[in-house]
């Protein structure tokens, strides 16, 4: 089987390496030229466990190659994304267009056609299908249609693309048919049939969920800051509970999924998803939230700021709240940046982020920022002083002062 990827990005590479693995023949196409050479040249531009090691040997093997255009294949999924427009939160097709378009001069009857980015309930029947059926081919006949969404944790991937169930969804019986074919390449999960709006709102509800119940972790660690309750306390005894199961709070929620997910059902029935628009604006607020006590702790000086990756152990800062508390304290604090995830000429390494800072302020659940060099903090720091938002660092030398959402109330 021939697969063409449009999209090499942290879902599109992924995929692409593991259907190479199984030994189909796959191009892999994206509009970056830089991308494109680096992955011929088996550069990998992603930080994921195994990615790189697979790519390297399906280009070996004659088993990928990447591309600026398409190719005639059997079967083409389309990984692009899919933002939110800002003025009414729906969904932003427009590279997914784009990408089916890109396509058209490509197929051949009997081939599949899989969108894999999340979209918002009904996208595919009523703006992606009427693209080829434009084009002279008819669904569930000569041209099979589905949305097929992934599920997967980045650092993570390859084992949840492999292992995890997969919603088939096709706008035929026929199409799902078809798309199970060609997941059944690698997926050793269950692969589960239904109809393309199901599984579109099937993923959309699956980040919408997990971005509820961080909303409601995020907005007690408010409501204790407020009256003077511990908020980790608390949850750890609600937890005790066997079928209580609260998150923890954080600076707010980042990445393409729960960040964005959310607003496609919002926008498709705004007056009637009040919860979930409720909680992204709950989860929207978190940013500020930690200004505030920022300002509480230290009212200027120098911030070393750690980690700016949505996601501890990652290099993928999409949609980081981090940058958003960045920003906002940037014009009244010396910001030193460090991450040892992500490449940027601008951040700092862990000693040059900390000396003679007034303040750490840890923003994202690193394992390296677990357990600190308290050592060289003493030393660097005239009043060491840590702000973890992560919630990660249980226990410092008492000449450190460690604020987390535990805490906070004693600010107030």
């Amino acid at each position: 089987m021939k697969i063409c990827v449009i999209g090499q990005g942290y879902i599109g590479l992924p995929t692409a390496a593991l259907f190479s693995r199984s030994h189909c023949e796959v191009v892999g196409v994206d509009i970056s030229e830089e991308m494109i050479n680096n992955l011929n040249n088996g550069i990998i531009h992603i930080e994921e466990p195994g990615i790189a090691d697979i790519i390297k040997t399906a280009i070996k093997n004659n088993e990928y190659t990447a591309s600026l255009t398409p190719q005639k294949a059997d079967a083409f999924i389309i990984t692009v994304p899919t933002p939110y427009i800002v003025e009414n939160y729906s969904c932003d097709l427009s590279y997914v267009v784009t990408a089916c378009n890109s396509i058209l001069p490509y197929l051949e009857k009997g081939n599949t056609v899989i969108i894999e980015s999340t979209i918002a309930p009904m996208s595919t029947d009523e703006t992606i299908k009427p693209i080829f059926e434009k084009a002279g081919f008819t669904i569930g006949e000569d041209l099979y249609l589905a949305h097929c969404p992934e599920r997967v944790l980045p650092g993570k991937i390859i084992e949840e693309l492999v292992h995890n169930d997969r919603i088939i969804g096709g706008v035929t019986p026929e199409c799902a048919k078809k798309a199970a074919e060609v997941y059944g390449q690698f997926v050793e999960g269950d692969l589960i049939l239904t109809e393309a709006k199901t599984a579109e709102l099937s993923k959309c509800m699956e980040n919408t969920f997990r971005d509820v119940n961080i909303a409601l972790a995020n907005e007690l660690a408010k409501i204790c800051a407020e009256i003077g309750v511990n908020a980790l306390d608390v949850i750890e005894m609600a937890n005790k509970h066997p079928r209580v199961n609260l998150h923890s709070p954080g600076p707010g929620v980042g990445g393409h999924c729960l960040a964005i997910d959310p607003y496609f059902i919002y926008a498709k029935a705004p007056e009637t998803a009040k919860i979930i628009k409720l909680a992204r604006d709950t989860n929207n607020s978190m940013p500020d939230f930690v200004c505030e006590y920022v300002k509480k702790i230290i009212p200027d000086g120098k911030i070393a700021v750690l980690g700016v990756s949505y996601k501890g152990n990652t290099g993928d800062d999409r949609e980081s709240p981090a940058y958003d508390i960045i920003a906002k304290l940037s014009g009244d604090y010396e910001i030193a940046i460090h991450d040892p995830h992500i490449e940027n000429q601008n951040f700092k390494s862990f000693e040059e982020a900390v000396e003679n800072s007034n303040l750490i302020l840890v923003l994202c659940d690193h394992d390296e920022f677990k357990q600190l060099d308290y050592g060289l903090i003493k030393n660097s720091m005239e009043n060491p002083i840590i702000f973890d938002t992560k919630n990660i660092i249980k226990e410092v030398p008492k000449e450190i002062r460690l604020f987390n959402y535990g805490n906070l109330y004693e600010l107030n």
